[in-house]
């Protein structure tokens, strides 16, 4: 494990280089892993561990998700089982169930959990706010967590293009004293690029932010507002809409992906870097007590409950599609159909 400097902040990292696939191997070789759920998460980490060369089984109940397992090699019976039968078999069960699932199923899981096993999540919500979700893994387990830094599709897309996608990793109970190798395995064996130290309470409190802020919440809110802005005042919809979303995802994010925002700014036009700098900070100054009112939202529990509450409800999928199929049929997505197919690479 190395130190590396984060902005003058060192933290502790693990690359592949340092903890190679084959020491992976080596540490898990007697350990059958029971993935437990083949929703979001569940497909790309099985199948890169399984195309990795681990032993591991699917946990799935029958169902549409069941019937993809299947379809993706998965035998029942011999890979493919009960979520009761795997969590039997396994001796590191992957909990990738989602939020809401996890409350129903944890008691199958801890009823058939044994001294020694290991106990995975990818997200640290339901051991965080265990008072409202009632996740309390028994004392004799080790307690892990993995978390890649985007979706299952992207943890298997990255896979197959021989890259890696970053995560972050966590031991909170280390029963075993085998804990930290298990969980360093289990990260390189899914396919991590690196690995970035964290608790697990922290990963839960940053990933919630996140997604409601920057990386979902906040984006949608900013590309709606500028989008709507520019049609009062008369513009048409591709040209608000190129002006919102196709010059930002096309052509300026690839830059500053590549070598950061003031890089970006550098290799635009002196009229952008201008207004760029000149408006940053009312943006900065506007958008900070709300991400502090999120933040204090998240950490004391209040978004964990509203989730949980929403998604327990009788209905929450067709309330869910309603809500979604209202963004996809506003103007702004709409024009977005046509923009997309405008692109040389869809002709």
């Amino acid at each position: 494990m190395a130190k590396l400097n984060f902005g003058g902040v060192e933290e502790t990292v693990v690359t592949r280089e340092e903890f190679p696939l084959e020491k992976a191997r080596e540490v898990l070789k007697d350990e059958t892993i029971a993935v437990i759920g083949y929703g979001v998460q569940g497909p790309g980490q099985s199948l890169n561990l399984r195309d990795n060369g681990f032993n591991v089984i699917v946990g799935q109940r029958e169902g549409k998700t069941f019937d993809k397992a299947v379809a993706d090699g998965w035998v029942p019976g011999e890979t493919l089982f009960s979520i009761e039968e795997a969590c039997r078999r396994g001796t590191i069960i992957l909990c990738l169930l989602s939020d809401a699932a996890v409350l129903s199923v944890w008691p199958v899981i801890k009823a058939n959990l044994k001294p020694g096993n290991a106990l995975y999540f990818s997200h640290g919500f339901a051991i965080t706010w265990s008072d409202r979700t009632g996740v309390v893994p028994p004392a004799d387990v080790d307690v892990i967590m993995v978390a890649p830094k985007g979706s299952g599709t992207t943890v298997r897309s990255l896979f197959l293009e021989g890259r890696g996608i970053n995560a972050s990793y966590a031991v909170e109970q280390d029963y075993t004293g085998r804990a930290l190798d298990r969980t360093l395995a289990l990260g390189i064996g899914i396919g991590s690029g690196y690995l970035f130290e964290t608790t697990i309470r922290r990963e839960a409190i940053s990933d919630l932010t996140g997604e409601r802020g920057a990386l979902m919440g906040a984006i949608q809110g900013l590309f709606a507002a500028q989008y709507e802005v520019l049609r009062e005042h008369g513009h048409t919809p591709s040209e608000a809409f190129n002006e919102t979303v196709e010059e930002l995802t096309q052509s300026l994010m690839p830059l500053f992906a590549a070598k950061g925002m003031d890089w970006m700014y550098a290799n635009c036009s002196t009229t952008a870097q201008r207004g760029a700098l000149d408006w940053k900070d009312p943006f900065h100054d506007a958008i900070k007590p709300v991400v502090e009112r999120l933040y204090q939202s998240v950490e004391s529990g209040v978004e964990a409950q509203k989730s949980i509450d929403s998604n327990s409800k009788p209905g929450y999928r067709e309330g869910l599609e309603k809500e979604l199929k209202e963004l996809r049929e506003s103007e702004l997505w709409r024009a977005a159909e046509t923009v997309r197919r405008l692109r040389p690479e869809n002709k």
